[in-house]
């Protein structure tokens, strides 16, 4: 059974910093991009940001380039989003999502969230 397990949340000052990590298990880390979303109170899940396999493929939103940092350890599968500099706009549940790099597969997973909170 495919499984993504988040921790690393919590409560910061703002300029503060938090790691996430996203522990993957079930499927083949290698054929999934992984990434992070996050959904503040009234506000849509957005994109933050995604690693794969392919050497030099990361993807950050412009909200967070050059706060946030994404890397993989692919012999323990699991994705770590460093965080640093956060703003109190940066406070959302921060979900971990997995989605097929595979061509002509459609397969992701989403992780059960975990709280980040920035206070001013």
């Amino acid at each position: 059974e495919a499984q993504l397990v988040e921790s690393g949340g919590g409560l910061v000052q703002a300029g503060g910093s938090l790691r996430l990590s996203c522990a993957a298990s079930g499927f083949s880390f290698d054929d999934y991009a992984i990434g992070w979303f996050r959904q503040a109170p009234g506000k849509e899940r957005e994109g933050v940001s995604c690693i794969d396999s392919r050497p030099g493929n990361t993807y950050y939103a412009d909200s967070v380039k050059g706060r946030f940092t994404i890397s993989s350890d692919n012999a323990k599968n699991t994705v770590t989003l460093q965080m640093n500099s956060l703003k109190p706009e940066d406070t959302a549940v921060y979900y971990c999502n997995a989605e097929s790099i595979v061509e002509g597969t459609t397969k992701w997973y989403w992780g059960q969230g975990t709280q980040v909170t920035v206070s001013s």
